[in-house]
């Protein structure tokens, strides 16, 4: 009698051997300690680590959908816009011009300004010692700041600078009135420019374009917040 076991034809009835599909190839045998663990019934986790994959074709990853390349809902990237640049240029020359006239005033006496002196006068009256150190430093804070500004170089000091001078105002002349002419209705929007121009940056119209302080606005703009700060807090519980 022949003692010959035909493992193959009893369904079930292998123990370590599988049938595997290769590409343009019949079926043949593979072996399950190549790699392939059983996890379970006819579960299987794949460890391709230790495959001979030579002569089979290549499959998606169980974990992995396969991908289509006709499908086309990927999000287009955000592209670059003028309307920000466009805006903070408006700002800046805005801003900036108004205070390069307002020092001209002050330093200069033009545009029917007072002059330093007639501005050291006021400052005393006011109630500031060293007014005339006083009048050069604001006079030049605001000409050199605007101009600046309109240049679109240094942006975050010179608005900065141009923020100190409006807290001074804002905190000498507030009486309890915010609309002009008597209130500060005028000075808060001021400083209300120079603090957007301090932390949003000057834009791509400037002489400032992609500096340190240009590719890092939030942190330059904090760093000159705190310093103009000092400044204030100098001017009026210092020198007042």
């Amino acid at each position: 009698m022949a003692t010959h076991d035909d493992r193959s034809s009893t369904s079930g009835g292998y123990s370590d051997d599988g049938f595997y599909s290769t590409s343009g190839v019949g079926g043949g045998v593979h072996h399950f300690d190549d790699g392939t663990r059983a996890i379970g019934g006819d579960a299987f986790d794949k460890d391709t680590k230790s495959f001979d994959t030579t002569g089979y074709t290549p499959v998606a990853d169980f974990d992995e959908p396969a991908h289509h390349d006709d499908l086309e809902d990927e999000r287009r990237p955000f592209g670059w816009t003028a309307g920000p640049d466009i805006g903070l240029l408006v700002l800046r020359l805005a801003l900036g011009g108004a205070f390069v006239v307002h020092g001209l005033q002050k330093v200069f006496g033009l545009f029917g300004g007072p002059g330093i002196d007639g501005f050291a006068q006021y400052l005393q009256s006011a109630g500031f010692r060293e007014a005339r150190i006083l009048a050069w430093v604001t006079g030049v804070t605001e000409l050199g700041g605007g101009a600046l500004l309109v240049l679109g170089l240094f942006t975050p000091l010179a608005a900065a600078g141009v923020l100190g001078v409006m807290a001074n105002v804002i905190a000498l002349k507030y009486r309890g009135g915010f609309f002009a002419p008597e209130g500060v209705e005028l000075e808060v929007a001021y400083a209300a420019m120079a603090f957007a121009a301090l932390f949003a940056g000057p834009g791509r119209a400037a002489l400032d374009y992609n500096r340190g302080w240009f590719r890092h606005p939030l942190l330059s703009g904090f760093l000159c917040l705190l310093l103009t700060t000092g400044a204030t807090a100098a001017t009026l519980y210092v020198f007042r």
